[in-house]
């Protein structure tokens, strides 16, 4: 039996989309070597930052379709485990 991770079907839209958000990120750090209004800056951290909240959320959406659906399936320890994991990682999300 092969396992696969959760987001296997979202890999290359995932992919395509860190590398958007590291290029918005060097492009930032030049913006900020070249003294750019702060403003516009701010403006191409909120776009990074939303480009890698998107990739958090389809990881997220992704992780709970397989990974914890899988778990709640078998049911005991590993179900409440993957569900406490996925709970801290929302956690983490809200805060950040």
């Amino acid at each position: 039996m092969t396992t696969h991770v959760g987001y296997i079907d979202d890999k290359a839209d995932l992919v395509k989309r860190l590398r958007r958000a590291e290029g918005q990120v060097r492009g930032i750090a030049r913006m900020v070597e070249e003294d750019t209004y702060c403003i516009d800056v701010l403006t191409q951290v909120s776009a990074a930052t939303k480009a890698l909240e998107r990739v958090a959320l389809t990881l997220l959406e992704d992780h709970l379709a397989h990974c914890v659906a899988q778990a709640a399936a078998e049911g005991g320890d590993v179900a409440a485990a993957k569900i406490r994991e996925a709970s801290d990682a929302i956690a983490r999300l809200v805060r950040s």
